[in-house]
């Protein structure tokens, strides 16, 4: 199936949006990108395949997605504040590729853009065998990374973008997010630096608190 959702409907472009780390702010950009295009006219949506702990992510895709049910936004939750791999073990559930890739094929099919969004990091086990990098590679999504702009970006950013391109990805580009109100030294130069590095655009910064978002689509 690789490949074989890398649209949504005629005239749109899907995303798969990943982290740095998990708690880099994913949820918050995806909610901000999907509620900026419908905003412009845009049949856009959030789809986050996998939850794991609360369901607050799923919520507040749900609602920038105009309101959709969490369920069709969430296809699967786990009830464990754990990767879904450990959630998957303690309660006794192994988790398919399909399970996950099929509810986004189905959105993707009926709506013009969908971003997807993984779970924690590009390499967060999902079960035995799977990673998040797998269900990216089946849906055959162009990537966007999120950033979060603190020490140790860089590096992380890096290896990232590295494995991305590694699965035969494309990296659409990066997100910058400012987690909060403070800037040290190196989350002023980040942004600076971070394109060269990595050789990918930096699609957006995003300072702690905005409320919309300039698009990469």
């Amino acid at each position: 199936m690789t490949g074989a959702a890398r649209r949504g409907t005629p005239g749109g472009v899907s995303f798969f949006v990943t982290g740095t780390d998990t708690g880099v702010g994913k949820t918050y950009i995806t909610a901000l990108a999907v509620a900026t295009m419908r905003a412009e006219g845009r049949d856009a949506v959030a789809c986050k395949p996998v939850c794991c702990g609360d369901r607050d992510d799923a919520g507040v895709l749900a609602a920038a997605s105009g309101g959709m049910d969490t369920d069709e936004v969430n296809p699967v939750w786990l009830r464990s504040p754990v990767a879904p791999y450990v959630a998957g073990l303690l309660e006794n559930r192994r988790l398919s590729l399909e399970e996950m890739a099929g509810p986004c094929r189905r959105l993707l099919a009926r709506h013009e853009t969908v971003l997807v969004e993984g779970v924690g990091g590009w390499e967060v086990p999902i079960g035995p065998g799977l990673k998040v990098s797998d269900l990216a590679v089946e849906l055959g999504l162009p990537v966007v990374v999120v950033v979060a702009n603190r020490l140790g970006a860089l590096n992380h950013t890096l290896l990232t973008v590295q494995a991305v391109k590694a699965r035969g990805l494309r990296c659409e580009g990066l997100v910058l997010n400012q987690l909060e109100d403070r800037m040290d030294t190196a989350a002023i130069t980040n942004k600076g630096v971070i394109e060269d590095l990595t050789g990918v655009p930096l699609l957006a910064h995003v300072i702690h608190g905005q409320d919309s978002i300039e698009g990469w689509w």
